[in-house]
Protein backbone atom coordinates (compact mmCIF):
# COMPACT_ATOMS: atom_id res chain seq x y z
CA UNK A 1 0.00 0.00 0.00
CA UNK A 2 1.26 3.10 -0.94
CA UNK A 3 0.16 7.28 -0.54
CA UNK A 4 1.51 10.27 -0.26
CA UNK A 5 0.47 12.93 2.79
CA UNK A 6 1.39 16.86 2.86
CA UNK A 7 1.33 19.65 4.91
CA UNK A 8 2.05 23.54 4.48
CA UNK A 9 3.61 24.77 7.93
CA UNK A 10 4.14 28.12 8.51
CA UNK A 11 7.13 28.52 9.56
CA UNK A 12 10.53 28.76 7.28
CA UNK A 13 12.52 24.91 6.30
CA UNK A 14 15.39 25.92 8.84
CA UNK A 15 13.08 26.42 12.10
CA UNK A 16 11.24 23.33 10.31
CA UNK A 17 14.57 20.92 10.21
CA UNK A 18 15.47 21.85 13.31
CA UNK A 19 12.37 20.96 15.17
CA UNK A 20 12.35 17.58 13.55
CA UNK A 21 15.77 16.89 14.03
CA UNK A 22 15.55 16.59 17.45
CA UNK A 23 14.81 13.70 19.06
CA UNK A 24 13.32 15.09 22.33
CA UNK A 25 11.01 17.04 20.33
CA UNK A 26 9.08 13.47 19.05
CA UNK A 27 6.90 13.41 22.08
CA UNK A 28 5.24 16.77 20.83
CA UNK A 29 4.17 15.55 17.51
CA UNK A 30 3.78 11.55 17.88
CA UNK A 31 1.02 10.89 19.97
CA UNK A 32 1.55 7.65 22.09
CA UNK A 33 5.27 8.27 22.19
CA UNK A 34 6.83 6.98 25.34
CA UNK A 35 10.26 6.76 25.62
CA UNK A 36 12.89 6.01 22.33
CA UNK A 37 16.52 4.69 22.69
CA UNK A 38 19.45 5.03 20.28
CA UNK A 39 20.49 1.20 19.29
CA UNK A 40 23.41 1.88 16.97
CA UNK A 41 25.54 4.03 14.55
CA UNK A 42 25.15 7.86 15.30
CA UNK A 43 21.82 9.27 15.43
CA UNK A 44 20.52 11.05 12.64
CA UNK A 45 22.87 9.33 9.55
CA UNK A 46 22.28 7.01 7.65
CA UNK A 47 22.13 3.74 9.17
CA UNK A 48 21.44 4.48 12.40
CA UNK A 49 18.85 2.34 14.12
CA UNK A 50 16.30 3.58 17.47
CA UNK A 51 13.45 1.95 19.13
CA UNK A 52 10.77 3.41 19.59
CA UNK A 53 7.85 2.58 22.31
CA UNK A 54 4.34 3.49 21.84
CA UNK A 55 0.95 3.47 23.77
CA UNK A 56 -2.26 3.46 21.93
CA UNK A 57 -4.79 3.15 23.90
CA UNK A 58 -4.49 -0.27 25.74
CA UNK A 59 -1.93 -1.18 23.54
CA UNK A 60 1.82 -0.91 23.23
CA UNK A 61 3.61 -0.97 20.19
CA UNK A 62 7.54 -1.45 19.37
CA UNK A 63 9.03 -0.33 16.39
CA UNK A 64 12.61 0.02 14.79
CA UNK A 65 13.58 3.07 12.55
CA UNK A 66 16.59 2.75 10.60
CA UNK A 67 17.55 5.83 8.87
CA UNK A 68 17.84 5.07 4.99
CA UNK A 69 18.72 8.68 3.98
CA UNK A 70 19.36 12.04 5.59
CA UNK A 71 19.86 14.96 2.91
CA UNK A 72 18.41 17.59 5.81
CA UNK A 73 17.25 20.37 4.67
CA UNK A 74 16.12 18.47 1.76
CA UNK A 75 14.88 15.11 2.74
CA UNK A 76 14.97 12.34 5.08
CA UNK A 77 13.91 8.61 4.52
CA UNK A 78 13.27 5.74 7.29
CA UNK A 79 12.35 2.64 7.58
CA UNK A 80 9.92 1.77 10.37
CA UNK A 81 9.55 -2.41 11.61
CA UNK A 82 7.45 -3.18 13.93
CA UNK A 83 5.89 -6.76 14.06
CA UNK A 84 4.23 -7.84 10.62
CA UNK A 85 4.89 -4.35 9.28
CA UNK A 86 7.58 -2.75 7.54
CA UNK A 87 7.11 1.08 6.63
CA UNK A 88 9.22 3.33 4.23
CA UNK A 89 8.80 6.74 4.64
CA UNK A 90 10.43 9.20 2.32
CA UNK A 91 10.02 12.71 3.42
CA UNK A 92 10.71 15.64 1.28
CA UNK A 93 10.94 19.97 2.52
CA UNK A 94 9.91 22.37 -0.40
CA UNK A 95 10.71 26.00 0.84
CA UNK A 96 7.74 28.02 -0.62
CA UNK A 97 8.86 31.74 -1.82
CA UNK A 98 6.34 33.37 1.56
CA UNK A 99 8.86 31.67 3.58
CA UNK A 100 6.46 28.85 4.32
CA UNK A 101 7.45 24.60 4.40
CA UNK A 102 5.85 22.33 2.36
CA UNK A 103 5.96 18.59 3.62
CA UNK A 104 5.08 15.92 1.62
CA UNK A 105 5.53 12.33 3.02
CA UNK A 106 5.35 9.27 0.76
CA UNK A 107 4.46 6.55 2.38
CA UNK A 108 4.73 2.53 1.27
CA UNK A 109 3.19 -0.42 3.86
CA UNK A 110 4.78 -3.84 3.40
CA UNK A 111 2.57 -6.22 5.26
CA UNK A 112 4.36 -9.77 6.25
CA UNK A 113 0.95 -11.07 8.49
CA UNK A 114 -2.24 -12.59 6.74
CA UNK A 115 -4.33 -10.17 9.34
CA UNK A 116 -1.92 -7.04 8.40
CA UNK A 117 -2.77 -7.79 5.23
CA UNK A 118 -6.12 -7.83 5.19
CA UNK A 119 -6.29 -4.58 7.64
CA UNK A 120 -4.39 -2.71 4.99
CA UNK A 121 -6.51 -4.06 1.97
CA UNK A 122 -10.12 -3.08 4.18
CA UNK A 123 -8.77 -0.18 5.93
CA UNK A 124 -6.10 1.99 4.14
CA UNK A 125 -8.20 5.08 5.14
CA UNK A 126 -6.77 4.31 8.55
CA UNK A 127 -3.22 4.65 7.70
CA UNK A 128 -3.31 7.76 5.95
CA UNK A 129 -5.64 9.26 8.64
CA UNK A 130 -2.80 8.38 11.19
CA UNK A 131 0.21 9.99 8.91
CA UNK A 132 -1.56 13.11 8.14
CA UNK A 133 -2.39 13.29 12.06
CA UNK A 134 1.10 12.96 12.34
CA UNK A 135 2.11 15.74 10.12
CA UNK A 136 -0.80 17.68 11.25
CA UNK A 137 0.56 17.71 15.11
CA UNK A 138 4.20 18.77 14.12
CA UNK A 139 2.94 21.63 12.32
CA UNK A 140 0.58 22.64 15.78
CA UNK A 141 4.05 22.04 17.66
CA UNK A 142 5.79 23.94 14.94
CA UNK A 143 3.38 27.13 14.54
CA UNK A 144 2.01 26.97 18.12
CA UNK A 145 4.12 25.14 20.20
CA UNK A 146 1.53 22.99 20.86
CA UNK A 147 2.39 19.48 22.75
CA UNK A 148 0.41 16.26 22.40
CA UNK A 149 2.80 15.23 25.28
CA UNK A 150 0.37 17.53 27.04
CA UNK A 151 -3.33 15.65 26.64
Amino acid sequence: MKYTTEVLIDAPREEVIKKMDDPENMKHWQRGLMQYRLLEGTPGEKGATMELHYKMGKREMVMTETILKNKFPVEFHARYDTKGVENIQQNFFHEEANGQTRWISESEFKFQSFMMKAMGFLMPGVFKKQSKKYMEDFKAFVEQGTSVADS
